[in-house]
């Protein structure tokens, strides 16, 4: 499935959590701090708004975006304003 975001809308893959520790227990989704760290698969057309470039690792507000799942990956659309820095 292709997804195009739209206007200010920036399409991207969330980096998976580790869910074990490395002594072996394993943490539950509830108690898991979410990482806030994606790679930016698409961007919309406004390229005003736009700071990010496709395949930069981009850090996001802890609640932004809308959750999808393509092909069987967990995916974010954003605003671009919900993008607070580019991780080098």
């Amino acid at each position: 499935m292709k997804v195009k975001p739209l206007a200010d809308r920036v399409l991207v893959k969330t980096e998976k959590t580790e869910a074990k520790t490395a002594s072996g227990i394993i943490i539950p989704d509830t108690a898991q701090e979410k990482t806030q760290i994606a790679t930016v698969v698409a961007i919309g057309d406004d390229t005003e708004k736009i700071k990010v470039k496709v395949a930069e690792r981009v850090m996001y507000d802890k609640y932004s975006g809308t959750a999808i799942k393509i092909d069987g990956e967990d995916h974010l659309i954003l605003k671009g304003s919900d993008i607070i820095a580019v991780i080098e």
